[in-house]
């Protein structure tokens, strides 16, 4: 049978490049597309078939801001498939980004200049908005749609003999400042996309500790400074003119800015050649680029506790709990 591999947010960007690159590894894998958007999605096949003719490629409609699009597309992924092995949960949002034009002004020319785009940091804020279900919008569709899907799909992910890997596409913006077990959602603050990468992160720790022994392992990627749609959002394209030459100067003295998709894939390649159960938990994988433009991998432990990984795990439980029981009772009235 072949490698069942489902990619979230796989018709641009890192998704993308990502698919293509696993199709040029591997053309013997069974590739799902699952995307929000089927007309993109389609688009995106076609692009992926131009390039590997004999691929076998399929595409799933999922919304991960809404639990109902989840959970149809958890049924459709357990009708069509008995394993699926490699999940990767790439799709985020980052909706309304804001800039600290003084913080931008005054690190661009500073020795921060580095850190200052590699992490973010006191860079950028989101406004973030209210989903159908009641939840923050970066956090459902970052964080608790794929944990919802990681649930429903379960029995295809749990085999003993022959293990299924969880694929987090995180973030260097993924920073312990941002996040409080008191407001996982991030109701209160302005940086919600980055609590929402170092949400991902103590999720990936907790699933480790509760799936391994089922033949179930969870890895995090840091793909670097890529410039995707996403990225080109965060400022004007006029401004994206001034600075791109002065990051692909920068880039000489720093292996993160990837600046590419497909060198930002680089990390979720190299996990797919890899066997799970050799791998640290507490490990984050970051895609590098040299200077002479070289891909590799560089392993870094995670700034997190392993405690509020736990009791982060058991939030998102306690959550899963009620939202879906309130989308129960939703269905039934309209029955």
């Amino acid at each position: 049978m072949k490698k069942v591999v489902l990619v979230t947010g796989a018709n641009s960007g890192i998704g993308l490049a990502l698919c293509e690159r696993l199709l040029t590894e591997d053309d013997q894998i069974h590739l799902c597309l699952a995307c929000r958007n089927m007309q993109r999605a389609k688009a995106a096949r076609i692009s992926l078939l131009s390039l590997h003719p004999a691929a076998d490629i399929s595409i799933l409609q999922v919304n991960l801001g809404s639990l109902k699009s989840v959970c149809q597309a958890a049924t459709e992924v357990k009708q069509r498939y008995r394993q699926v092995d490699f999940l990767y949960l790439n799709a985020g949002i980052m909706p309304n980004p804001c800039i600290n034009l003084k913080v931008f002004l005054s690190g661009l020319f500073s020795r921060k200049v580095i850190h200052m785009f590699t992490t973010g940091e006191g860079l950028l804020t989101q406004k973030d908005q209210i989903t159908d279900d009641g939840l923050q919008e970066v956090f459902e569709t970052n964080v608790f749609g794929h944990f919802v899907l990681i649930r429903a799909i379960e029995p295809l992910l749990c085999h003993v003999d022959s293990p299924s890997q969880l694929i987090w596409t995180s973030s260097s913006n993924a920073r312990k400042s941002a996040f409080s077990l008191l407001d996982y959602q991030h109701i209160q603050g302005q940086e919600s996309y980055s609590s929402s990468k170092y949400a991902t992160d103590l999720l990936s720790v907790a699933l480790n500790r509760h799936f391994n022994q089922q033949g179930l392992y969870s890895s995090v990627v840091c793909p670097g400074l890529v410039m995707t749609n996403l990225t080109y959002g965060i400022m004007p394209s006029l401004l994206w003119m001034f600075i791109m030459p002065i990051m692909w100067l920068i880039r000489i003295f720093t292996n993160s800015f990837t600046i590419t998709p497909y060198n930002g894939a680089e990390a979720l390649l190299w996990l797919f050649r890899q066997k799970p159960e050799l791998l640290d938990p507490l490990l984050k994988y970051h895609s590098c680029t040299s200077g002479l433009g070289n891909n590799y991998v560089e392993s870094r432990k995670m700034n997190l506790e392993e405690e509020s990984s736990e009791l982060f795990y058991q939030k998102l439980l306690e959550l899963e709990k009620q939202t879906l029981k309130k989308l129960s009772e939703s269905e039934e009235e309209y029955k």
